[in-house]
């Protein structure tokens, strides 16, 4: 949100303020406000996710996992089921582009937390 602030206020900066070096002094650190900002509200959504995942509840903690199993079923439907059912029905197509985002990005974050466990890098949980 504040990053999308900064193009703008550095423009009218060049109207206010004459010195070349003086603008770009505050141009920088209007930038280093904006991605402290960001770094902030990740660490608190880092935050979020850890007392989520470990909390006892299944509706709490088990999103995830869920969202997980839901892209592999729609997946090997899109992949698998409808094509052989397209022999014999006509089968509606199925937009996968969603669906195949999804389910790489949780992959690649699974992919990492297992070649974190291999190099003991994190504690095994």
């Amino acid at each position: 949100m504040l990053a999308h602030l900064i193009g703008p206020i550095t423009g009218l900066l060049e109207k206010i303020i004459p010195d070349a070096t003086e603008r770009h002094r505050i141009a920088f650190e209007l930038n280093t406000l904006a991605e402290k900002h960001a770094q902030e509200l990740a660490k608190g959504q880092l935050a979020v996710n850890a007392v989520e995942a470990a909390h006892k509840n299944l509706f709490v903690s088990g999103w995830r996992p869920a969202v997980g199993w839901c892209c592999c079923i729609a997946l090997m439907y899109s992949t698998i089921v409808a094509p052989i059912l397209g022999i014999w029905f006509t089968v509606p197509p199925v937009d996968s582009s969603l669906l195949t985002t999804v389910l790489l990005g949780m992959l690649g974050l699974g992919g990492l937390r297992t070649i974190e466990k291999t190099k003991t890098v994190a504690r095994n949980k």
